[in-house]
């Protein structure tokens, strides 16, 4: 990174540790209380063997508030009732963190369930209920979503994800979108114009709690997320842009949507407020049975290969000898260095690496696609060699990005090499599809692809036990009815020490 472009992230920064550091303050004043305070919900996430981080965000009945920092209390039980309460105290939410509170609770009993809620401003919040991961476990059930376009489609799919009652849900990233696509229909709109600053990307964030379905997912199960480009800008790679902005004016729009992100999210304030930056990647855990890294492939990645200087974007590549340079990094040295000592000492059953981006070599009629690990095919070796040292029993990847249903083999080395991981590519919970003339026939140019299905949205729900991952590819009838029914496409069987996908039924 040059001089300029730290001092850039530096000055864009300044904010964001300022708004940290306010957080803390003490409570201010309180004032009369405005229409529903908890109107953008409550949520959970990052279980851990003693605790989790409860999220709440005061407001105007889903507008911001207008107020100093206001005391909020937050109460935790064994008990959806509230007899049995076992951990309580107050924050501060502060106008420098959008009224957003964040509190992580520790010393709580393992491999159970608990029920939370927050007071604020003469309200109560809706009552929550999360759980702490178990030190054994015999089974997991674990939801995963990517790509929630609110003007595309309804969120019924998380009626659905509720229902099936997950253990966790893990979002892949695309949680926002900044941008609209005029080219198709709308069952619903932003009102706001594509946030470049703070107050923007709070009002995205805004928006999208509005919808119920979406707050209640929240509210009935932790959640373990990170982030993919749409969070802040299409295809941006570190500080390299669309529209090749000067570093330092995209550092300061960059800050600003991770700031929102953060205000809106159940994230560890542990780890946002890290001295060397806002850091996502992490490891997680369900008791000896599931080892979950979570990785962040947008903040640390080299821009892709053969663009113009300082100008992102995802392109269709065939002649471009960068796709295969060995300095080229999807993660960045410190989150590489990091992946690899953590599967080094690996000692779950399964291994789910969450991700963003799809990591199966794909060859489309153009090429290959230089956002996705194709643009990073030595980062890409890399990776296999990590999945597939002997500590790691059985790897899966889960993926998004790409709005389909993609299931993989991956190899370390050529096609004749067993393959080591499976990779489990989610679809779009509501967005448009992927386009046909690039992956209509992907199944037939890829030999390692197992399944694919480009036309339907929904999510991915994975039954863990030791023996075998037995995954339900759900799928919403209709994105553009908000009662949209749900049904499965398709099951994925994945056996204990048996690398590789098979697809036990499908329509």
């Amino acid at each position: 990174m040059s001089l300029l472009t730290r001092r850039a992230v530096m000055a864009a920064s300044s904010g964001l540790f300022l708004a940290r550091a306010t957080a803390a303050d003490g409570l201010e004043s309180r004032r009369a209380a405005p229409a529903e305070p908890f109107a953008m919900g409550v949520a959970s996430g990052d279980p851990s063997t003693d605790g989790f981080v409860l999220w709440t965000r005061l407001s105007a009945g889903g507008a911001p508030l207008d107020a100093p920092a206001a005391p909020v209390a937050y109460e935790v039980a064994e008990d959806e009732a509230f007899r049995r309460i076992v951990r309580r105290g107050r924050r501060a939410a502060s106008p420098t963190l959008g009224h957003a509170v964040h509190v992580e609770i520790e010393g709580l009993r393992p491999g159970r369930t608990y029920w939370y809620r927050f007071h604020a401003l003469g309200s109560v919040s809706p009552v929550g209920r999360t759980a702490t991961t178990p030190e054994r476990a015999g089974r997991a059930r674990i939801a995963v979503s990517s790509c929630q376009h609110f003007e595309l489609g309804w969120f019924a799919a998380y009626r659905d994800m509720v229902a099936a009652q997950p253990d966790l849900v893990v979002q892949l990233g695309d949680y926002i979108y900044e941008n609209s696509y005029a080219q198709f229909p709308k069952v619903r709109t932003f009102d706001t114009p594509e946030p470049t600053d703070l107050d923007g990307y709070r009002r995205r964030h805004a928006i999208y709690k509005s919808d119920p379905d979406l707050r209640e997912a929240h509210r009935l199960a932790p959640w373990v997320v990170t982030w993919d480009d749409h969070e802040v800008e299409n295809d941006y790679a570190d500080l390299a842009n669309l529209k090749a902005l000067d570093p330092v004016v995209f550092a300061r729009r960059r800050a600003a949507a991770y700031q929102a992100y953060f205000e809106h999210l159940p994230v560890r304030p542990s780890l946002w407020t890290r001295p060397d930056g806002p850091r996502l990647y992490r490891r997680l855990a369900w008791g000896d049975l599931v080892s979950m890294p979570v990785l962040d492939g947008r903040q640390y990645r080299s821009v892709q290969a053969c663009n113009p200087p300082g100008q992102s974007g995802n392109r269709p590549r065939r002649d471009c000898p960068d796709l295969a340079a060995a300095d080229r990094t999807m993660l960045g040295a410190a989150q590489e260095a990091w992946l690899d000592e953590t599967l080094r000492a690996e000692h779950g059953r399964w291994t789910l690496l969450a991700q963003q981006t799809v990591v199966a070599p794909i060859e489309t009629p153009e090429g290959v696609m230089s956002d996705q690990w194709d643009g990073y095919a030595a980062a890409r070796e890399r990776l296999m060699r990590s999945l597939a040292r002997p500590s790691v029993r059985n790897a899966v990847v889960l993926s998004g990005d790409i709005h389909a249903y993609i299931v993989n083999d991956l190899r370390k080395g050529g096609p004749d090499t067993p393959p080591v991981a499976t990779e489990l590519v989610t679809t779009c919970l509501a967005a448009s599809h992927a386009p046909k003339a690039r992956y209509g026939d992907v199944r037939a140019r890829n030999a390692d692809i197992r399944f694919a299905d480009i036309e339907r949205s929904g999510y991915t729900l994975i039954e863990a036990t030791p023996q075998r991952l037995e995954v339900d590819l759900r799928i919403v009838a209709d994105q553009a009815d908000p009662g949209g029914a749900a049904a499965s496409l398709a099951r994925v069987l994945i056996e204990d020490q048996r690398p590789g996908a098979q697809i036990a039924a499908s329509r």
